[in-house]
């Protein structure tokens, strides 16, 4: 018996994610940049608001970046990098930069991990929400 093939993020997909996550972020008066790297880290897609701040272009790909190494949103990781938390020395312990702000989600397919979303430009719980929004619409 095979297994069937589990489908990877296809820039199919990242466009759709990018689109949905600007209609959100557009719909509550916010510009953000927004990237999607597939399972590897390699950038899918980017798209950044004409009007958004230039650094949201590197905080959402770090975004993305984080979630999808930690296979965790960025969300959920703020406090481990806090004194005292489990991944406190991370941030400086890697060549590539990890950001634990809100707004970095994994993206899954059939229980597995397949890439990654992030966004950056509103408040770090908007960012989340965005992100959070796009990746619930991936079929």
């Amino acid at each position: 018996m095979s297994a069937t093939a589990l489908t990877p993020l296809t820039t199919q997909d990242a466009e759709a994610l990018v689109t949905v996550a600007h209609h959100a972020a557009a719909a509550a008066g916010v510009t953000v940049s927004v990237t999607v790297l597939d399972a590897g880290g390699h950038l899918l897609a980017f798209r950044r608001d004409d009007r958004a701040v230039l650094i949201s272009g590197e905080t959402s790909t770090r975004k993305a970046y984080t979630a999808l190494q930690l296979n965790a949103p960025t969300a959920e990781l703020v406090d481990a990098v806090q004194p005292g938390g489990l991944f406190h020395t991370l941030p400086t312990a890697l060549d590539r930069p990890l950001l634990f702000i809100a707004g970095g989600v994994p993206v899954h397919r059939e229980g597995r991990l397949i890439g990654a979303i992030g966004v950056g430009g509103g408040a770090p719980e908007q960012d989340h929400a965005f992100a959070s929004a796009a990746v619930k619409t991936l079929v």
